[in-house]
């Protein structure tokens, strides 16, 4: 699976004005509270890979003081709602996708390279019980590479456990374009005949169906901690790629940890 940007729910602060002389609204700076954070994964090391590398990803938010902070997901990536009435949210979203080379599995040796790429799109989220179940769609272009369009669906439901404890849980779709599966899956007859793998087509469809979970513990107002598994199962042209089938894997599973802090700023 790509990488992806995480974006950890988390808690911040707000300053208590009564009683104290205040400036006039147009005198009185924009509040914001801003997040940053930043997640350690164990994840495959392409799409398909039956081999697990370490990575790092960074996380960033920012909301106006006195806005509550939404719920949201590790494998979220990062959006900026632009449109947002009785529970529905839109706006642009950016995320990551890891590249793929011989130096990854040398029995790669002879498929074309995969730069990565960040990828660009809009995202759609309903919440029909706020603040507990939560559906997104995200739909992004890569920026270069040529990597294709990718779509990933999924809900959530949002559990208080404990005080400053949420756990979170959903279902995962991922689907792709022909030109994302073909650069992933495919195996073109340039790329069979340097290679030690059979020329294979891979279609347009859906890539993987999964499954995540999160647990995110609020320590205090600046800062909070998130453990989260990712688990997808590639299917369709995507297993039966010579590339998954012979020398991956149909089981991809990502393991993340994310600490944030949250800060107040005025502009």
């Amino acid at each position: 699976m790509s990488a992806i940007f995480s974006i950890a729910a988390t808690q911040a602060y707000a300053q208590d004005a009564a009683g104290a002389a205040s400036p006039t609204e147009s005198q009185r700076p924009s509040q914001w509270i801003v997040t940053i954070g930043g997640s350690v994964e164990y994840s495959p090391k392409y799409e398909g890979s039956k081999h697990y590398t370490v990575s790092g990803l960074p996380s960033f938010d920012f909301r106006r003081l006195g806005e509550p902070p939404e719920q949201d997901v590790p494998d979220d990536n990062f959006d900026l709602p632009l449109f947002n009435y009785k529970g529905i949210e839109i706006g642009p979203v950016v995320g990551f996708r890891n590249g793929r080379s011989r130096f990854d599995d040398g029995r790669l040796e002879g498929l074309d390279r995969i730069d990565w790429s960040l990828d660009a799109g809009v995202f759609v989220q309903y919440w029909p019980i706020e603040d507990r179940l939560r559906l997104r769609v995200e739909a992004r272009q890569a920026l270069w590479n040529g990597g294709g369009l990718v779509a990933d669906l999924g809900a959530d439901w949002f559990q208080p456990v404990m005080e400053g404890v949420v756990v979170s849980a959903g279902p995962r779709m991922t689907l792709g374009n022909s030109t994302f599966m073909k650069q992933n899956f495919g195996v073109s007859a340039t790329e069979a005949a340097n290679s030690s793998f059979p020329q294979f087509d891979a279609g347009a469809g859906v890539e993987s169906v999964g499954f995540t979970v999160a647990a995110t513990y609020t320590i205090n107002p600046q800062w909070s901690v998130q453990l989260y598994n990712r688990y997808d199962r590639l299917v369709s042209d995507a297993a039966d790629s010579p590339i998954t089938s012979d020398v991956g894997s149909r089981n991809q599973n990502t393991i993340g940890f994310t600490i944030n802090r949250s800060f107040q700023i005025g502009f």
